[in-house]
């Protein structure tokens, strides 16, 4: 289509000199004394009281929508399951139509919780303070039950650290806390023989058996707390026993991760022990130091992003399918959006090309996912970096290649993830922190500007006068041009 006013046109020249391969910076990070276990942790100034939104007074009444779940609109609701299925007579918390309607109680919150803050928000992501840190080193210096531990995962077999390590990168969650949870639930990195062999962070089902779906559940939950503290979106923690506490406004996003990750666990007792000075933070202090120590503020200090342009080549149609969703799973921010090509595929990988929507060097390039680093340096936890994903293995860019914006990077399909039409996801990381696609820096595609409704998929993007809604389909109503 035609380049208005408020679109970058950036069209890739043949006769450009590709830089060359850059090795990877040098990086300073200020890191703390191993050796300072046994001092005081002093406690952080508190924040600034943090815009949180009411809590409700009153019950309200909710029409179900496809993809609900009771258990879905619960936590929306900021109630315990079992209080929704009391309030509506619901013994079996399958049984939810389209167009039900349900009463959603207002909660009975209990006192605020703790101030205390546990880690700072740059060791909740795995970004610019976790570069140097050596997970197999690390493990095997413990020598606990990790030092042995291997695991098949998806048909490859993965030692502990690589497992960690796969963890860390593609749900952008620091390895050291990663590994502090693990410890403090079961004692895997310090104890050669734990007593629980199968579901070491403490969530029981089958599921969920082994290292590497624990750790997904783990990484997944504290991005949850984190990214619906950074979006205003959550003012309550609902705990294992039902107990709804209100968040104290003064703690940061990386505390918030914490106090939500063992809502999941504990009754209010047991959270608030997990949740101070003699709980996580006490293993994690005796592991690495003062995690304050390693604080990186602001992680995101610009609202402004590189210009970008729609993630296929010029006169190509393809569908917008996907508003702001999980970049990495559903815990992440609402970071990423979906393009599918044309044509009848199913899962088949399409013929049309995928390119990138900026300029940079390719720094990941496996099980679907390409990952490419705009600032050149050389590390995914810095900087700007975009995350194509379900890209399919034939074709696809390597890593250590560098591409302009509009070049090819591969082929849409199914490869990777989770996904049951060919298509392309696409996501947005700064300084290894997930950025929303319907928050204060919209993704901006050569004048597109993302936007949502407030329900994970639904969403627009818009240009000027024209708005093109996401739909789980292809037809003239979503059809976009480049």
């Amino acid at each position: 289509m035609p380049i208005t006013g408020n679109e970058v046109a950036i069209t890739p020249n043949p006769n450009a000199t590709r830089p060359p391969t850059p090795p990877r910076a040098p990086i300073s990070v200020n890191l703390p004394n191993p050796n300072i276990a046994g001092q005081f942790v002093s406690t952080p100034t508190p924040d600034a009281r943090h815009a949180l939104p009411a809590v409700r007074q009153e019950a309200e009444q909710y029409v179900v929508q496809a993809g609900d779940t009771l258990g879905s609109i619960a936590q929306r609701y900021g109630i315990s399951l079992d209080t929704l299925m009391l309030a509506n007579s619901t013994a079996d918390p399958n049984l939810l139509s389209v167009g039900m309607t349900l009463t959603i109680p207002a909660p009975n919150p209990a006192d605020v919780g703790t101030a205390f803050k546990v880690i700072p928000d740059s060791e909740l992501v795995n970004g610019p303070a976790a570069i140097l840190f050596d997970v197999n080193d690390f493990i095997q210096g413990q020598n606990g039950y990790l030092v042995n531990y291997t695991e098949d995962v998806n048909g490859i077999f993965m030692s502990a650290d690589e497992i960690v390590s796969f963890v860390a990168t593609n749900y952008s969650v620091n390895p050291r806390l990663l590994l502090a949870v693990l410890e403090y639930q079961s004692g895997w990195v310090t104890n050669p023989v734990p007593s629980n062999t199968s579901y070491p962070i403490g969530i029981q089902d089958e599921f969920h058996y082994g290292l590497y779906r624990q750790l997904t559940w783990a990484a997944d939950t504290l991005n949850r707390g984190f990214y619906l503290w950074n979006a205003n979106a959550i003012s309550t923690w609902v705990l294992k026993d039902g107990t709804v506490v209100p968040v104290d406004p003064t703690i940061n996003a990386g505390t918030a991760a914490v106090q939500y990750f063992f809502a999941q666990l504990d009754d209010r007792a047991t959270w608030e022990k997990d949740v101070d000075g003699t709980g996580l933070l006490l293993t994690y202090y005796v592991f690495f130091g003062n995690p304050f120590n390693f604080a990186i503020e602001p992680l995101v200090s610009s609202n402004t992003q590189p210009p970008f342009i729609l993630p296929f080549e010029t006169g190509d149609i393809w569908y917008y399918t996907g508003g702001p969703h999980g970049g990495w799973d559903s815990g992440s921010a609402w970071a990423a959006l979906d393009f599918a090509p044309p044509g009848e595929l199913g899962c088949a990988t399409s013929p049309q090309w995928v390119t990138s929507i900026a300029s940079g060097l390719v720094v990941r390039s496996s099980n679907g996912a390409v990952m490419v680093d705009l600032d050149n340096d050389g590390y995914e936890q810095t900087g700007w970096t975009i995350l194509f994903m379900h890209i399919a293995a034939e074709g696809r860019v390597q890593v250590g290649e560098y591409v302009f914006a509009g070049e090819h990077i591969g082929h849409a399909s199914c490869e990777g993830g989770v996904s049951n039409a060919t298509h392309v996801h696409i996501a947005r990381k700064f300084n290894g922190v997930w950025i929303s696609a319907d928050g204060p820096i919209p993704f901006n595609l050569q004048g597109w500007i993302s936007s949502g409704t407030g329900r994970e998929y639904d969403g627009f993007i818009t240009n000027g006068s024209r708005t093109i809604e996401a739909l789980n389909s292809a037809n003239d109503e979503n059809q976009i041009t480049r």
